[in-house]
């Protein structure tokens, strides 16, 4: 029985890592310069030329959302590409998955209209359909809000959009926005490409700061001693480039909250960003925030860092807001939501022992 039941849980850590190792692959971004000899072509042509197995529809989907340009100006369908031209285009990937399931499970949507779900993402919630976790995700979840009349139905998944332009961890929590329609898919997937968006986390982390702000580089990829874990190359030959700027909100002594700024959106990025520079996210169990790594040995703390364990049981990281411009009327959208109620009580407790221990110095 334990052999089956560590054979699932292997297979379920699989299935994550999978789908956040996605995360860098949610669009592609092409660019052409064309022949000298090139013949006045109109540039919908010219890139169904030059995408092999992308559909007349996908490009003129991103051409009408703006997501081609040549030479850096936003074109329509009708202008003729001209020899010397570049032409660059963001598109988000289709579908991988053949079949969609709708599964009932209830999300927090912060707001809804024709072309995006805003959605406050319960922690342990996986958010997309992968290899051995093909239902019970977020994506199966908004299926069944579009589709509720499926019942255990499935529905070709080209031909229904929840579609992603970016992913957090299953055990994070917070925000995501998710496109209704290609249209507002390919306008979204430009925007994070050209890292227009606007994201903040709140990150409870091991250990003091000197600083009360800064930034970290250093390029992200699969870890060359574990594949199931991801690490930080500063010297660049490995992985991809990735910035984190954090700042400080509250000191706790032997744990920090901070604020965390994404430039990038690299899988684990957080997480390994911050253990890169001796701060593992609190109780983060992939990347060694799970024991004591900060504070006294005494039987006390150790049953009180347990205690807030047991409280939050996985890593403390919430994706906190989220701005962008809206597809259709391309008004400023931003969006916050609440910490949820693990992260919330666990907050408290570390005010509660911060004040205690203050109170307990000894004066000068």
């Amino acid at each position: 029985m334990n052999e089956q039941v560590n054979e699932w849980d292997e297979v379920e850590e699989t299935a994550e890592l999978a789908n956040e190792q996605e995360q860098d692959e949610l669009y592609e971004h092409h660019r052409f310069v064309s022949d000298k000899k090139q013949n006045f072509l109109r540039v919908d042509k010219f890139l169904f030329q030059k995408l092999v197995n992308t559909s007349r529809n996908r490009i003129q989907v991103a051409i009408e959302a703006g997501s081609v340009l040549v030479n850096s100006k936003v074109v329509r369908s009708s202008y003729k590409v001209k020899p010397g031209d570049i032409v660059t285009v963001v598109l988000a990937h289709p579908p991988r998955e053949i079949e969609l399931y709708a599964d009932n499970i209830p999300l927090d949507i912060l707001y809804e209209d024709e072309d995006v779900y805003i959605v406050n993402k319960q922690p342990g919630l996986v958010v997309h359909p992968a290899y051995g976790h093909y239902r019970g995700t977020l994506v199966n979840a908004l299926v069944y809000l579009m589709y509720p009349e499926l019942g255990d139905q499935p529905i070709a998944a080209e031909s229904v959009r929840p579609g992603l332009v970016h992913r957090i961890d299953k055990n994070t929590s917070g925000i995501l926005v998710v496109a209704k329609n290609e249209q507002a898919l390919s306008n979204l997937a430009k925007q994070f490409f050209d890292r227009t968006t606007d994201r903040l986390y709140l990150a409870l982390v091991w250990g003091d700061f000197k600083e009360d702000e800064g930034t970290i580089t250093g390029h992200v990829g699969r870890s060359l001693q574990n594949r199931k874990v991801m690490d930080v190359f500063p010297d660049g030959e490995y992985g991809k480039h990735a910035v984190t700027h954090y700042k400080v909100l509250e000191r706790f002594g032997y744990v920090t909250l901070i604020q965390c700024k994404l430039e990038t959106g690299r899988t684990h990025q957080i997480r390994i960003h911050l253990k890169s520079i001796g701060h593992p996210l609190f109780n983060d169990d992939t990347y060694g925030g799970d024991r004591i790594l900060k504070g006294t040995v005494f039987t006390k703390y150790k049953q009180y860092i347990e205690n807030c364990f047991t409280l939050m049981p996985r890593h403390a990281l919430h994706a906190k807001s989220l701005g962008f411009i809206h597809p259709r009327n391309g008004k400023n959208m931003h969006f916050e939501s609440d910490l949820p109620p693990d992260f919330t009580a666990v907050l408290t407790k570390w005010r509660a022992y911060s004040a205690h221990q203050k109170l307990n110095e000894p004066e000068d």
